[in-house]
């Protein structure tokens, strides 16, 4: 199945920001989310969980919008669901909500904070979101600390999702030492810039690591000629 994704517009300052789904998004765009979702819930009832992340191989793929747009279409079905942006070192998830990110997930962590103080209630209904705060000089250790698996152990009775947004995995190993939290990973596939390479050593790097593949989201395909300008994604479980 092949459909829309959101589209990138500039806004004033003429910055590129992705286009989130709404109740304005065209019908294609918020279905395309609507099926990867219902795959997604279909992968987590079978281990019976909740949370899961969304990576790619390497930066600039769509992650952090495909992240975003899951997390909205899992709160529109009345569902309280929380977004994490995991990606301690090039987060994006606060540009793309347009919050504030002096503080979040790495100041708890870190004990500098507590978690009320810095999680965004109700950004959009029934979605809370914890941006990843400061840029910390030890992002491995703190995502592998105590302190973060207990965290998550609090948010999984608060909360009937949980998506964390990770760094790529082709770039940093942080993504793959939340495996043991998760059900699973999403994996963002961009058209004319993730390889078959690149989909091999993902393949690879989660054998390796003993972590789960939910399924892939491409983005930024084309179906025929007539549609060869536009931007389309699928969903494909594994």
């Amino acid at each position: 199945m092949k459909i829309k994704i959101g589209k990138k517009i500039k806004n004033n300052n003429a910055e590129m920001r992705t286009e989130t789904i709404s109740d304005k998004s065209k019908f294609a765009i918020v279905e395309s989310y609507k099926s990867a979702r219902s795959n997604i819930m279909f992968s987590l009832s079978a281990d019976d969980d909740k949370l899961f992340a969304v990576t790619s191989y390497s930066k600039g793929e769509g992650k952090s919008t495909v992240s975003a747009n899951l997390a909205i279409s899992f709160s529109k079905m009345e569902k309280k669901v929380l977004l994490v942006d995991c990606d301690l070192r090039r987060p994006n998830i606060h540009n793309i909500f347009k919050i504030e990110n002096q503080a979040g997930l790495s100041n708890v962590i870190g004990k500098m904070v507590e978690f009320e103080e810095v999680i965004h209630r109700n950004v959009l209904p029934n979605l809370d979101i914890l941006p990843s705060g400061t840029i910390p000089p030890n992002p491995s250790e703190l995502l592998c600390s105590p302190k973060f698996t207990n965290l998550v152990k609090k948010l999984y009775e608060e909360y009937d999702y949980i998506i964390f947004d990770t760094p790529p995995i082709g770039v940093v190993a942080d993504a793959l030492l939340l495996k043991d939290l998760l059900a699973g990973f999403v994996v963002v596939l961009r058209e004319r810039s993730t390889t078959h390479g690149d989909v091999q050593n993902i393949m690879d790097s989660m054998k390796l690591a003993d972590a789960k593949i939910l399924g892939f989201v491409k983005v930024g395909c084309t179906s025929n000629k007539k549609r060869s300008r536009r931007g389309y994604y699928y969903y494909q479980y594994y």
